[in-house]
């Protein structure tokens, strides 16, 4: 099981080697600036992802007038010449 652990910009600095071994194992780690989370610390991944192509298939549709743009656009432009 993962384990959160949140830390300040200060800790982090001084205890990198730690919090880096512990994202190793697979915690996620959390470096906060003022309060808020600003740094997630991830292991290195040696290989890409392989791209999977056709994943998206069926979950984007377009309109069949996508390709022309509303009067009111054409005419914005037209007119701040």
């Amino acid at each position: 099981m993962t384990e959160r652990i949140q830390v300040n910009m200060h800790e982090a600095k001084s205890q990198l080697s730690r919090l880096a071994e512990r994202a190793g194992h697979g915690n996620k780690v959390v470096i906060t600036k003022a309060g808020k989370p600003y740094v997630d610390l991830l292991p290195h991944v040696d290989v890409p992802r392989a791209r999977k192509p056709g994943r998206l298939k069926g979950n984007i549709r377009m309109s069949a007038d996508f390709d022309k743009p509303p009067e009111d656009i054409i005419d914005g432009f037209e007119d701040s010449l």
